[in-house]
């Protein structure tokens, strides 16, 4: 991995040099280990030419020493941001990139009086995400076994459900189990969504009980071995009405398109018009409130965005969700995801967990 650390910080030097920029302050936790293996929660990384100084405070020093191979561990003792620009001053860095997505106004603020008038700050939003979004066969493989546990949990706790049980419960054991099964914990709060609330794309588990022929929602990610895994899967408790077994067909339809639509090259805005299209054909399309998906990796989301109209273009070692789905108020909702990744001449799912229509 030590190698594979060094390879993304040179990536990340020659994109430097393209832009004109002397250095690049890293600020985001997710980019920083990325970039160097570092999983504190507190500093800021600066990458120049030559050099890759880690700041951070006493509670991280000895963590970050031992995580890290080739970085300069320096302690600060006052405020982190005036420790930042100081090191810029210091080390004669006159073009610094940061992010401002990542950076909050009273932090750019310090940084430049640190600094004086000696440097310039300039604007690099999204130089780390964008070299991340291109994962690596080590990555890819990491994200394969995410997306299995992710896939294994979710049968789990299908064959959990039945008429009684709460939300509040079935979430409960959906952690438990990924914590069991080696994941560092969910990659985001599970959705446990029973009957008229499966219709709430979002919907945070409630003590809500399950009854006779509702509909239920899954929506579940593990953390394993830091990258992040999102699955989601629809079933009935009951027997169906015709209605929904035709609204399953269609999303299910729909996914299928998606996923078939994914591919090196291809637009974002194209996989998401491949599931929209075809729930305009059910007449549900009015019924689809968010997008077709979106990037996955150290962060459950990520660039791309798989939405209408999006220009961006699949690249090989991109990973993305595949989760069209349609919420009808008053009765429920029907949502169905999966992982897929993007290779040079093919995609792949990652996700393993059957996808055909469930009566329990």
């Amino acid at each position: 991995m030590a190698n594979n650390f060094g390879k993304r910080l040179n990536n990340l030097r020659r994109e430097l040099a393209s832009r004109g920029l002397d250095a690049l302050i890293v600020t985001h936790a997710p980019d920083w280990y990325y970039l160097t293996g570092f999983t504190g929660e507190a500093g800021a990384l600066v990458v120049g030419k030559g050099q890759c100084t880690l700041i951070t405070d006493g509670r991280f020093t000895t963590q970050a020493k031992d995580e890290t191979s080739g970085v300069r561990i320096v302690k600060h003792k006052e405020g982190l941001f005036k420790e930042v620009g100081e090191f810029v001053r210091r080390a004669g860095m006159r073009r610094v990139g940061f992010d401002s997505g990542q950076m909050t106004m009273a932090q750019h603020h310090a940084l430049k009086k640190a600094t004086g008038s000696r440097s310039a700050y300039k604007s690099a939003n999204g130089v780390v995400l964008a070299l991340r979004t291109r994962k690596d066969e080590q990555e890819l493989a990491q994200m394969r076994k995410a997306a299995i546990l992710a896939s294994q949990v979710v049968q789990q706790a299908i064959r959990l459900l039945k008429p009684g049980v709460r939300e509040l419960e079935i979430a409960a054991e959906i952690e438990f189990q990924m914590r069991k099964a080696g994941a560092s914990g969910a990659a985001f709060e599970s959705i446990v969504a029973f009957g008229e609330r499966a219709a709430l794309p979002h919907a945070r588990p409630s003590a809500k009980r399950l009854g006779k022929n509702e509909l239920v929602v899954l929506d579940l990610g593990a953390i394993l071995g830091h990258y992040c895994s999102d699955i989601t899967r629809t079933v009935y408790v009951g027997t169906a009405p015709k209605r929904v077994r035709e609204w399953y067909k269609a999303v299910l339809e729909a996914q299928t398109a998606a996923i078939a639509a994914v591919r090196t090259g291809a637009a974002c805005g194209d996989v998401d018009a491949a599931a929209r299209e075809t729930l305009a054909s059910y007449k549900l399309d009015k019924y689809f409130v968010h997008s077709t998906g979106h990037g996955l990796g150290l962060e459950v989301h990520e660039d791309p965005r798989v939405a209408r109209g999006q220009k961006a273009r699949l690249e090989p070692g991109t990973v993305i969700t595949v989760e069209p789905g349609i919420y009808v108020p008053g009765i429920g909702g029907i949502r169905i995801e999966d992982d897929v990744a993007v290779h040079e001449d093919r995609s792949e799912v990652l996700t393993r967990a059957p996808r055909e229509f469930m009566e329990l």
